[in-house]
């Protein structure tokens, strides 16, 4: 992406905030109507904040097949706190994924990916178990689900012998060197739907969830072997593409009907192929030149969003900005046009996984990449939301991509989008609100099913409805009663609750309760001339600024190596602390400095632009720092920008 390029989407990403704030109000009045305030656009009040945990060959989880129970459910549930971690609120977990099952299904074996035997029984219900830990959470759970998939090889006898694909032959063809259901027969399609039913009516999910896999992806020189069941069932249609993507809407609207006459709390939700067909081939086209799944695996997606059969429509645009095949910010447009004023919510399909990955394009060797993708987002208010391929990558977090995410657009937690016309709940009530060793410790009676947690500085005798326009206030959301706010500092905070249904329909916020200030102050200066500084011998030394701290700083190459410079100090207690640095700045010094903060929940990378704002304390922001002497605060020499980085000194205070 051109720098001017991003010069212009921060341009229009800024003129889309609203400026006018009303008068406070009482604390009664609704959420809503903060709709007049002042946002930031870096913390949206809503957002679907995703990740797709894959199970087909192991990708995400189980890690392999043959773990104990015991270890199949602590790496589920470390999936779980990586997404806690990171304020993502939803889950898309994979429990179909070749034609079989995670949970107990009437229908289809257990899967081998669980145990490494098709049809073997891992000794507990997955299903049941990853629904239960991820709404302990407050995660919401979308069950994934691969429609027509049987295996990824093409030997029938390798399936277990009870495995309906194995009993009913004429139901599948081989292709591509896979087995597939073949979409064409009414029988397959009744016994799809009935299989994903079974979970969707008997746990307790969120979301019901297909992925982009319909007919299969074009293999060259083969042709899919279902022109006999065209021929018995393909009356009425001029062409068997006609008929093949009349079979796949066919599933589509009967599993939303069945879906919804369940359960209409229910999200139904597809992750299609980012190109529906290109604007050289039909002018209602992206301006694309790519595979398009209208025609090559018959997935009319735009058809499935103008006819509301889904929820949410989720494309894979998995391109960079500027690439010239599938522009990233193309399609974001064009999608953003086909949902407008339809009702169905845009959620887009991130390719995590592509980031600082080897091989891919160059684009995709920029740690800004990903987190550009959601500033351009920003340009379109149909995207609700996004989902990142896969969880392993997420985790891996490469060149820091998913850390630049967070850090431009995760800041503060987010309610999911509120779907359907529910009753929002009353407003709760707090019960007590004190300070304690870990915090400042909160109750409150209410009747949600989710609450959101506010809090405000200082002490306030009534609530401005602008406290909650956006997340700036927002401190966590919860299925409980009860909440520590480990955050807090010493200073006087007024808090707020909100109970949400299940639907996520937000009710008027509580009363406020104030925790007036308390706790000891605490801060400490780190110098690079002091002993709490530690660098290798790459980092030369310099007093040639007058903006210095001190003596002298350090400064160093940048190069693609992290060596941080690191500042030590002993921190007294776990708490939460404000980090501020100080570095003389310079014209010709780096643009894109890395800081790392090492808070108690893992590394935090903050980018400071040395060229400008030197000779004075900056703030990093505030963190949550375990008790101990340790490394707190470094500065890293690994960013693709020119110029010296620099490292001068560290401010540590109790916030």
């Amino acid at each position: 992406m051109t720098a001017l390029l991003r010069t212009v989407l921060a341009a229009l990403t800024a003129a889309l905030v609203s400026v006018v704030a009303p008068s406070p109000a009482p604390a009664s009045a609704s959420v809503a109507a903060s709709a007049a305030c002042e946002t930031d656009p870096a913390t949206p009040k809503r957002q679907l904040r995703a990740m797709w945990i894959s199970s087909v060959a192991n990708i995400d989880w189980p890690s392999r097949t043959g773990l104990s129970v015991s270890a199949q459910q602590a790496e589920f549930r470390a999936w779980l706190d990586l997404a806690v971690r990171k304020r993502i609120n939803a889950v898309i977990v994979q429990v179909r994924p070749t034609a079989d099952a995670f949970w107990p299904s009437p229908h289809e074996p257990w899967s081998q990916w669980l145990t490494g035997t098709q049809g073997r029984d891992p000794g507990y219900d997955p299903l049941a178990f990853m629904v239960n830990e991820a709404h302990a959470r407050n995660l919401e759970f979308h069950a994934w689900f691969n429609p027509y998939r049987i295996a990824n090889h093409d030997d029938p006898s390798r399936l277990v012998s009870t495995h309906p694909a194995r009993r009913n032959p004429g139901w599948r063809f081989a292709y591509g060197g896979k087995l597939y259901y073949n979409p064409g027969i009414p029988e397959v399609r009744a016994f799809i739907e009935n299989a994903i039913m079974d979970a969707v009516s008997r746990y307790d999910v969120d979301g019901a969830h297909l992925d982009d896999y319909f007919y299969p992806y074009p293999v060259s020189g083969q042709t899919i072997p279902d022109s006999a069941t065209y021929d018995r069932y393909g009356a009425g249609f001029d062409t068997i593409g006609d008929w093949r993507r009349d079979n796949v809407n066919l599933l589509v609207r009967e599993l939303d009907q069945r879906i919804h006459a369940a359960k209409p709390h229910v999200s139904f939700g597809i992750s299609p192929f980012g190109i529906w067909r290109n604007a050289g081939t039909d002018p209602l086209g992206s301006r694309t030149s790519g595979l398009q799944s209208y025609d090559a695996i018959y997935a009319d997606s735009r058809e499935w969003v103008k006819q509301g059969w889904v929820d949410y429509i989720s494309p894979q645009i998995y391109w960079h900005i500027g690439f010239s095949t599938a522009a990233y910010e193309v399609l974001t447009a064009w999608w953003s046009n086909v949902v407008r004023d339809t009702g169905v919510r845009l959620v887009v399909g991130q390719a995590a996984y592509r980031a600082g990955a080897s091989g891919q394009d160059a684009a995709w060797q920029d740690p800004a990449e990903l987190s550009d993708h959601l500033h351009d987002n920003r340009r379109h208010p149909e995207v609700v939301g996004d989902v990142f391929f896969s969880a392993k990558d997420v985790r891996a977090d490469r060149i820091g991509a998913f850390t630049r995410v967070v850090d431009a657009h995760y800041t503060r937690p987010a309610l999911l989008p509120a779907r359907g016309s529910g009753s929002a709940p009353g407003a709760p009530s707090i019960t007590s609100a004190a300070r304690a060793s870990d915090g400042v410790r909160l109750a409150w009676t209410g009747s949600g099913t989710a609450y959101a947690v506010y809090r405000v500085d200082g002490a306030r005798s009534s609530a401005d409805p602008c406290f909650f326009a956006d997340a700036r206030n927002l401190v966590t959301t919860t299925r409980q009663t009860t909440f520590t706010d480990t955050t807090a500092g010493g200073s006087a905070y007024t808090y707020y609750v909100s109970a949400l249904n299940r639907t996520h329909q937000e009710g008027s916020p509580s009363a406020g309760r104030v925790v007036e200030a308390g706790g000891g102050t605490f801060s400490v200066v780190v110098d690079n001339a002091g002993s709490g500084f530690t660098a290798s011998a790459n980092w030369g030394t310099s007093a040639f600024s007058g903006q210095l701290h001190g003596t002298d700083y350090r400064f160093a190459d940048p190069v693609r190596a992290s060596d941080p410079a690191w500042f030590r100090a002993a921190v007294p207690s776990d708490g939460n602390y404000r980090v501020e640095v100080w570095y003389p700045s310079d014209a010709g010094y780096n643009s894109a400095t890395p800081y790392i903060v090492a808070t108690s929940g893992g590394n935090r990378t903050v980018v400071v632009d040395q060229r400008s704002g030197g000779g004075q304390w900056r703030a990093l922001g505030t963190y949550t720092l375990a008790a101990g002497t340790y490394d707190v605060v470094g500065v890293s020499r690994w960013t693709s920008a020119t110029g010296y980085v620099i490292a001068d000194a560290v401010r540590i205070t109790r916030a």
